[in-house]
């Protein structure tokens, strides 16, 4: 059974229990116990590995409680019609997936459409619960019918059946083999590499690599979708709903726009935010054409992989809210949502969905993944900024310190730009106006820097930084914020001048 399933999502990228298990159960962990979890077992990627792990070893000890079940119900009363075992071990488990793991039905990591979707889901679950159901009640007769045959006695072991049991187990071992084989496979194309990639330090630049571009994802193996099979609905409160197909794209006029994404989970000091040209099409023109209809509050949307988020229909409708197509002149990348994406700046990186595949009109109560899971309520980016050299806790030589110390970094304002930045030295008791070297867009970044020239006496310096939106408000920190909100504040870094 598990062999058939690591088969399927290997060969067919159909989704299994075995991921999409925990997609359906983190929904119900809220963010603080989510992050001590996290930080028990040593980050994401760990908890990933485990939740995986924990998936497999629990179907393998389920299916071998159902074998000895299914053996001494034999021994008790005989054979079992067919129709029972596959009632039993079959269909139950498949009505009992079906109804627990229904809201995750929808996935598939090749881009099927989402009710298609559901259905090659259950099929792949009812594929792989048949050959446990032949394996348990074929395997059996093999192992008992000859020492019935010789003896009215009750089961028990004789050479006959321990070389019948050699041979069946040695098969599966033969099988084990293969499970594990593939696992490795699927192991070694996981997302563990490059699930969240940062963007930071001496080298930013003012577009950020695709190569580079920061990362995160729920995934344990993120989609690689095939544009022949994607399509992409919009449905949901509109008068007229409407399937595209990707060279339905190519006749739409196409939007240019360079916009920086941030991770609601992005510290201070930390690089989950990137900048990049993306290039695509208008929501609003695919709602437009739909026609909503009365009672429009949210669009909620869908990514092959069974992430969905929301945004209020009017950010939907903005102009600069773009499914994405291109990123950086080429085709989006696999991991960052080929073949396309959402964009809606001045939101958190969740709001960006990517591999999206249906756009959905909804009334005001709808919420997406990680919102049902106690995110928010505030999505907005708060204006933050970022000393990127020199690092923190920096020992620098008084005579080198005299002749200038290139202070870099970055500042973000949503969809709202960068008008000002301010460096301290002095831990935020006075400010010096940095240059702007890279302004960017209202929907960008900013590359700032300043030349520190520190006082001539050796000590230790606390720098400072800070910004000021393209609407004239200064960063700040926002006490009553909570985290699941985007953290606030000021980053700090500390320099020690010695001689």
């Amino acid at each position: 059974m598990t062999l058939a399933m690591l088969l399927l999502a290997w060969l067919f990228q159909i989704a299994t229990p075995l991921v999409i298990l925990g997609d359906r159960l983190s929904v119900f962990i809220r963010p603080k116990p989510f992050f001590w979890i996290m930080g028990r077992v040593g980050g994401y990627n760990h908890l990933k590995q485990l939740g995986v792990g924990s998936s497999v070893l629990g179907q393998i000890l389920v299916g071998a409680i159902g074998g000895i079940v299914y053996g001494l119900v034999r021994r008790k009363r005989g054979d079992v019609e067919y129709r029972w075992t596959f009632l039993i071990f079959v269909a139950l488990p498949l009505a009992i997936n079906a109804i627990l793991l229904w809201p995750a039905l929808g996935t598939h990591y090749g881009g099927m459409p989402i009710d298609a979707a559901r259905l090659i889901t259950l099929l792949g679950l009812a594929i792989s619960f048949l050959p446990f159901e032949r394996v348990l009640v074929i395997g059996f007769e093999f192992l008992t019918s000859h020492g019935q045959e010789k003896t009215a006695a009750p089961l028990e072991f004789t050479p006959h059946l321990g070389r019948r049991a050699f041979l069946f187990g040695t098969l599966g071992l033969l099988f084990a083999g293969g499970t594990a084989a593939i696992a490795r496979k699927l192991f070694r194309i996981a997302t563990f590499s490059y699930d969240g990639t940062q963007y930071k330090g001496a080298d930013v630049q003012a577009i950020t690599p695709n190569d580079q571009f920061y990362c995160v994802t729920k995934n344990v193996v993120d989609p690689r979708v095939d544009g022949g099979l994607w399509h992409l609905e919009v449905t949901g409160l509109v008068q007229h709903p409407h399937t595209y197909r990707l060279l339905d794209f190519n006749s739409m006029e196409m939007i240019d726009q360079e916009t920086t994404l941030m991770c609601i989970s992005n510290g201070l000091d930390a690089g989950l935010m990137s900048n990049a040209i993306w290039r695509g099409i208008s929501m609003a023109d695919l709602l437009e054409a739909a026609s909503p209809l009365p009672g429009a509050e949210r669009v909620r949307l869908h990514g092959v992989d069974n992430y969905t988020d929301t945004v209020p229909f009017q950010k939907a409708m903005t102009p600069t809210t773009l499914i994405a197509l291109k990123m950086n002149g080429t085709e989006l990348p696999d991991r960052h949502g080929f073949p396309a994406r959402a964009i809606v700046p001045g939101y958190f990186g969740e709001k960006h969905v990517k591999w999206l595949t249906r756009i959905e009109v909804t009334k005001a109560d709808a919420k997406g993944f990680y919102e049902t899971q106690g995110w928010g309520p505030n999505f907005i980016v708060p204006t933050r900024s970022r000393i990127d050299i020199p690092y923190n806790e920096s020992w620098i030589k008084i005579a080198d310190a005299a002749k200038g110390v290139p202070v870099k970094g970055v500042a973000f304002g949503g969809d709202r730009g960068i008008s000002r930045v301010e460096f301290s030295s002095n831990d935020g008791e006075s400010w010096d106006e940095a240059k702007i070297d890279y302004p960017g867009t209202k929907l960008t970044w900013g590359l700032w820097s300043f030349n520190w020239e520190p006082d001539d006496d050796v000590d230790d310096y606390t720098l400072v930084v800070r910004a000021t939106d393209g609407e004239g408000k200064v960063q700040e920190f926002e006490e009553d914020r909570a985290f699941t909100s985007g953290i606030t504040g000021f980053h700090k870094v500390i320099v020690h001048i010695f001689a």
